[in-house]
């Protein structure tokens, strides 16, 4: 059922052709706004995203660009604004992530982490308020970060650094732009069923690691969507600088799994 919480508003999703970004750009639409998906590398699934909005009755528009690429970042943003004469939500997700333990990792694709991850995630922070204070009445923007910029996974240094960076970036700015009335807030999602997962492990890793996860399974995009949506509404006035955290229990201490003993028992 489409709802109104967004209508009138303009949102632009980065990373939005597949997973979370995905689900998100269409929780968008479904709430009212018209809504820009960015992708990089995978124009049909863009396209079906774009089907399934208008196919609802929804505005979208597919942009090509790599949010590591600051320029190609500002065009986003300018481009988004061209079509739909405006920007209200910003919504960062694209992430990329190569494991491997950091004193034999390939820093090609350690830096390739941290530019997409980090420095694009700033990018659109910075490209979306300044388009949000030249037009005036103030915006909101969502940063997807992870438990990752907590908890010090291992094999998985440049994205934890990365999103432990982007957090601290995202709490800052909330304070530098709360006169102009934008919101800045940040997203956890825990281990969330995703074409980025997969690629690291396989249908049976998932299913058996999600068991053993204190709510019993993977997220799902779709949750992780609505928990975006409910920060980029317009009636969440007060909201800024938080993170919303939504990752069926994984950051708990390890002995909060069902049928574990606390330490010491």
């Amino acid at each position: 059922m489409a709802t109104e919480e967004l209508a009138g508003k303009v949102a632009l999703v980065t990373g939005a052709s597949l997973g979370i970004g995905r689900s998100t750009a269409i929780e968008l639409a479904r709430r009212g706004a018209k809504v820009a998906v960015n992708f990089r590398a995978h124009p049909e699934q863009a396209q079906e995203v774009i089907d399934t909005i208008t196919a609802a009755g929804g505005h979208a528009i597919a942009l090509q660009a790599d949010v590591a690429d600051q320029e190609a970042v500002e065009r986003l943003v300018a481009d988004t604004v061209e079509r739909f004469g405006r920007l209200d939500v910003a919504v960062s997700n694209a992430a990329y992530s190569d494991r491997e333990i950091f004193h034999v990792a390939d820093m090609k694709g350690f830096h390739r982490t941290v530019d997409v991850t980090m420095w694009g995630a700033f990018y659109l922070m910075r490209a979306a308020t300044q388009q949000m204070i030249r037009q005036g009445g103030g915006g909101a923007i969502v940063i997807v970060s992870s438990p990752h910029a907590f908890i010090p996974a291992p094999r998985a240094m440049a994205y934890n650094m990365s999103k432990a960076a982007i957090e601290h970036a995202a709490r800052t700015a909330a304070i530098e732009v709360a006169e102009h009335r934008i919101r800045i807030n940040v997203i956890q999602p825990g281990w969330t069923d995703t074409p980025g997962e997969r690629k690291f492990a396989s249908e049976e890793t998932l299913q058996r690691a999600g068991a053993k996860i204190p709510l019993g399974r993977l997220g799902t995009p779709e949750e992780i969507a609505e928990g975006i949506a409910f920060l980029c509404d317009p009636r969440q006035t007060y909201m800024t600088g938080a993170t919303l955290l939504i990752d069926g229990g994984i950051s708990l201490p390890w002995w909060a799994n069902r049928g574990s003993a606390a330490p010491g028992d």
